[in-house]
């Protein structure tokens, strides 16, 4: 049965994650619906991340299996036309049977866009966070370094998570301005639950010079998630990019910008 791996982007504003839930508008609901609508059998969604309530995504992938064989550019013309406004295929691959969405990932790239104005986003909101205050950026990058590599993030860890373990690789931790937004980066080979919006909001701290940058480590260190930051807004975060081995020799990685 052939496997097709597909990437999409979305706008999490209208849907109450990415997992499907009973009664609840959600985007794998949507693409399920829109896949099926399409090939005329029923069709079950595997995603690289399970993106949750009110968070975007510019590069999700996603993967399913269907007796139904099309042209490899149906793939992303058909779902689109049926699919709801807020929801988009970029392109779509035939992959192994192996392949998962999920599991064959090697690393996930996040970007959270964070306005930070005195007067809050009209235009923008919904697609952004928001800081009341100029942030000191080279304060937050400094902090960022005591992120990168193999730790325990208990501290940035939410209350609801199920995950295992802990402990998780930051590979990339990067702040940059673009005029009057902050975009914060991520890429690891998971994520806990609002891990990154946790650690936006404690880095935004140190920005606004409530705590030093020296802060982030004593965080990871007492694994304490009482001391850090409350969790910062939804609306500004963006699954960004999913790297997979090459050896897949699926179409590069990109990392892509909402």
């Amino acid at each position: 049965m052939p496997r097709y791996r597909l990437t999409v982007e979305y706008d999490g504003g209208p849907y109450c994650g990415f997992q499907a839930q009973a009664e609840q508008p959600t985007v794998q609901a949507a693409l399920e619906r829109a896949i099926e609508a399409f090939c005329g059998e029923r069709i079950r969604v595997h995603a690289a991340g399970r993106t949750d309530t009110g968070v975007h995504a510019s590069a999700q992938v996603i993967h399913f299996d269907t007796d139904v064989i099309r042209p490899k550019n149906a793939w992303v013309r058909g779902p689109n036309a049926c699919l709801d406004p807020a929801i988009r295929v970029l392109w779509s691959h035939e992959v192994p049977d192996d392949f998962h969405a999920r599991y064959s990932a090697l690393s996930r790239s996040y970007r959270y866009l964070l306005l930070d104005d005195p007067v809050a986003p009209a235009i923008l909101r919904g697609r952004v966070g928001w800081f009341h205050m100029r942030l000191d950026v080279d304060r937050m990058r400094e902090a960022c370094a005591a992120l990168v590599g193999e730790h325990d993030f208990s501290a940035f860890r939410g209350a609801e998570c199920q995950a295992r373990s802990p402990i998780r690789t930051l590979s990339e931790a990067r702040v940059e301005r673009q005029s009057n937004l902050v975009a914060f980066t991520f890429r690891a080979n998971a994520f806990l639950h609002h891990m990154i919006r946790n650690i936006v909001g404690s880095l935004v701290y140190v920005g606004a010079d409530r705590e030093e940058p020296a802060w982030i480590a004593e965080l990871m260190a007492s694994r304490d998630r009482r001391k850090a930051a409350p969790t910062f807004a939804a609306s500004g975060l963006y699954l960004a990019g999913v790297e997979y081995d090459p050896e897949l020799r699926l179409p590069a990685f990109r990392e892509t910008s909402p």
